[in-house]
């Protein structure tokens, strides 16, 4: 097998099944820059011989450090977002109470409020939500209320609908015991004026726009979405029809954008540039995105334009290629002061391997987010590694286990349609029953991405 004998390298970098002699065929280094000595036969490749990639944690967290040295720049500085505009944003000030809540003793039930001790003479006059304070009741009297409605002065207690009935002279009798203060909400109850609500960096949810909206908020103060422009490389692809005459579907440009907005991200556009290192160059100089997210052309093939135009616009290269499989020869550049590019290998598979590897922690910490919380459960079943590299493998959660899942080439988008998580598989790989570290995928998870946007 060589190099060209899949396209750019990248499904021979990314071969499931490792080859000890095929590898020693191949003739890039990891970073694929350089050209590798063979070993002597008989002679097992040393692993730092082999791969001069940065491994999987570094790799992660040399993303989020490169999103913190830019979030306190007056480009990512908090914006005023109307109410209907927050879903999903973080919050860049303490949510502070704007009023008491509830701000006035409010009904908790539909019934009578009443005064003293029963019976009660009952008002004709019922006190509906959405009205002034009405008038202070007296000993003995009841009047009408409904759910939400201001309690008239000196009530003593709401009385349920179902706990009373009049009789025959329209008085009204308790069926229960009543104690004071029942089924009323007094003011002040859930928050006073000025109280903390939430702190800064709280994830906005469906909940959080109802409790500012409650509190008083029309706009919040959040951390601004980081934008982000997707290159799609490849002359083979496709954008409709079944694969035909040597052509491929491009399964990236239609699974980025809503995956990279599941992490935070505005998507401003999506480019199909093929394999033109003139329409890269141009495209990558001209754009104003936080972040450039590139798919295929990061190995070293003929067609393989990423490193030559970074080389050429003066990027610096803070991650090139990581030990992970699949999606090693994935890359991270800052190519100005405030923006970063991200690049994917072309395999679909691989591509999500740097999604979660290289733009989750830069995306997550651009957008403010807090870390999710690092979980494991045991593996089902074996999962087969890698010898030297980090092996992320799409799994099903069963119970309080995780299943490998079939179909998990670097090509294939079979298994993680399918899967819960990712299982991060170490180097030679995982018994039954060992405790794997797993990342949520965010539709798996609830995510934010699904359903907010």
């Amino acid at each position: 097998m060589t190099a060209r004998s899949l396209r750019s390298g990248e499904d021979a970098e990314d071969a499931d099944e490792f080859d000890v002699e095929e590898a020693l065929a191949l003739v890039k280094e990891d970073n694929g820059a350089a050209h590798r000595a063979p070993v002597p036969p008989g002679r097992a490749p040393e692993p730092h011989a082999q791969h001069k990639a940065t491994p999987w944690t570094e790799a992660r967290a040399t993303a989020a450090r490169a999103a913190r040295a830019v979030t306190r720049s007056a480009r990512r500085a908090p914006v005023s977002v109307r109410l209907e505009d927050a879903l999903g944003l973080t919050l860049a000030a303490p949510l502070d109470a704007l009023t008491d809540l509830p701000s006035f003793n409010t009904s908790a039930m539909d019934g009578w409020a009443v005064a003293g001790p029963g019976p009660w003479a009952v008002r004709d006059e019922g006190v509906l939500a959405g009205h002034a304070e009405p008038a202070p009741l007296t000993d003995g009297e009841a009047a009408r209320i409904a759910t939400g409605a201001r309690i008239p002065p000196d009530t003593t207690a709401v009385l349920r609908s179902e706990h009373g009935q009049t009789d025959e002279k329209g008085r009204l009798h308790a069926t229960r015991e009543v104690v004071h203060g029942q089924d009323i909400r007094p003011r002040g109850q859930e928050c006073r004026s000025g109280d903390q609500l939430l702190p800064p960096g709280a994830l906005v949810t469906p909940a959080v726009l109802g409790l500012a909206a409650a509190a008083g908020y029309d706009t919040l103060a959040a951390v601004p979405r980081p934008r982000v422009e997707v290159l799609v490389l490849g002359d083979e692809l496709l954008t409709e029809g079944a694969p035909r005459d040597g052509l491929i579907r491009d399964a990236l440009g239609p699974m980025l954008p809503p995956w990279l907005r599941a992490l935070g991200a505005e998507v401003t556009a999506v480019r199909r540039l093929g394999d033109s290192a003139a329409a890269l160059h141009k495209a990558i100089t001209r754009s104003d995105a936080d972040v450039i997210v590139t798919t295929g052309g990061t190995a070293a093939g003929p067609v393989d334009h990423v490193h030559p135009v970074l080389g050429r616009i003066g990027a610096e290269l803070l991650v090139d290629g990581v030990k992970v499989r699949p999606g090693h020869p994935m890359l991270l550049a800052r190519t100005k002061e405030h923006q970063h590019l991200v690049g994917l290998p072309g395999n679909p598979l691989a591509a999500v391997s740097g999604l979660l590897t290289l733009a989750e922690p830069l995306l997550r910490t651009l957008a403010a987010r807090p870390a999710p919380e690092p979980y494991t459960l045991p593996l089902r079943d074996e999962a087969h590694g890698h010898p030297y590299d980090t092996r992320l493998v799409p799994v099903v959660l069963r119970g309080d286990s995780a299943v490998p899942l079939h179909y998990n080439g670097p090509a294939m988008l079979r298994g993680i349609a399918a899967a819960d998580a990712l299982a991060v598989v170490p180097p030679g790989g995982a018994r039954p029953g060992q405790e794997a570290e797993l990342l949520d995928l965010p539709w798996a998870s609830a995510g934010i991405g699904v359903c907010f946007t």
